[in-house]
């Protein structure tokens, strides 16, 4: 089952990163790599590392494609157009594969029901190291400097889109 999802959501990753190399407007192109780090989420997730799938939602699809909608918004690139018709490969692989993953994630949450819906406590009671302390011990001890460095990259080149952009008054 395991291996199924791994396929599906690598696939779907894969379909994601080429739909975003071949869309003419930004902003689908934002909703493509959506997918991406959705589907990156779920990869994640199966293979054992929850604290990772969870940043990946909340951190890079939540928060990082926010703030690049926004400065797509606000660079007022690819204006709209009226009476445009939408992406073609949303009609034809949104609505059925929306789907299919809604009804395959459905499938493995009611067939292992039992394994989802209990935490691992033990562990953390008995000194062991979890996934969680694993990770933000490398992050913010031998990987605080690129961590930093890359938050302050992403802020300059936000900076610097802005200024290329801005109109002369």
């Amino acid at each position: 089952m395991q291996l199924a999802l791994f396929i599906i959501f690598g696939l779907l990753a894969v379909a994601g990163a080429l739909n975003l190399l071949f869309q003419r407007h930004p902003i689908n192109s934002a909703l493509s790599l959506i997918v991406v780090m959705m589907s990156l989420a779920v990869l994640y997730w199966s293979l054992g590392a929850e604290f990772l799938a969870a940043a990946q939602v909340i951190v890079y699809s939540g928060a990082i494609m926010v703030l690049f909608v926004f400065v797509i918004m606000l660079l007022n690139a690819g204006e709209e157009e009226r009476n445009t018709k939408g992406s073609k490969v949303a009609y034809i692989a949104g609505i059925p594969g929306a789907a299919a993953v809604f009804c395959l994630l459905t499938f493995v949450f009611l067939k292992e029901k039992q394994q989802l819906g209990y935490a691992m406590l033990q562990e953390m009671m008995t000194g062991a190291v979890s996934n969680l302390t694993a990770i933000s011990h490398q992050l913010f001890t031998s990987l605080l400097l690129p961590f930093e460095v890359t938050s302050v990259l992403i802020l300059v080149a936000i900076l610097g889109a802005v200024v290329l952009a801005r109109k002369e008054l």
